[in-house]
């Protein structure tokens, strides 16, 4: 999950939010996980002290997805497999890049994880990306 930490640190600073997305100028730009947190400190270190288009970063952490309300990189993580098409379902008329590493999600993953014998790689759903109104550089495309 460290590499999985370094990866969603970089989505973010390859996807545009629309500009009313964030409260105010100086509003941060968050990440936040959804369940059981399999980051650790990881992710916390990896994002401690950066900033992307002058916002600071900061980790948020979900217990359900009535606590979300200003998110925009969320990690789903495993403990959620079994409401997954829900959560998406819920979140899919909001503007975040929605991420995870389990199966389902009625096309709303944006950024799935996958492991391709001992690397961790992604797959991008541009459509699903495009639904939630957020453009993915294409850099991070011809990644994915």
């Amino acid at each position: 999950y460290q590499v999985k930490a370094a990866f969603l640190f970089n989505f973010a600073k390859f996807v545009e939010w629309p500009t009313n997305e964030f409260p105010d100028a100086n509003a941060p730009l968050v990440i936040g996980v959804l369940g059981q947190d399999p980051f650790g400190s990881h992710l916390d270190d990896t994002v401690r002290g950066e900033r992307i288009n002058s916002r600071p970063l900061i980790v948020q952490r979900y217990r359900n997805i009535a606590e979300i309300k200003n998110c925009q990189v969320l990690f789903i993580s495993g403990s959620e497999s079994g409401h997954l098409d829900q959560i998406v379902d819920h979140l899919k008329h909001r503007r975040i890049l929605i991420v995870t590493d389990v199966d389902g999600g009625n096309g709303g993953v944006i950024i799935r994880f996958v492991k391709e014998g001992n690397r961790i790689r992604f797959k991008i759903d541009a459509q699903a990306a495009k639904a939630a109104n957020l453009t993915i550089s294409s850099k991070l495309l011809r990644l994915g």
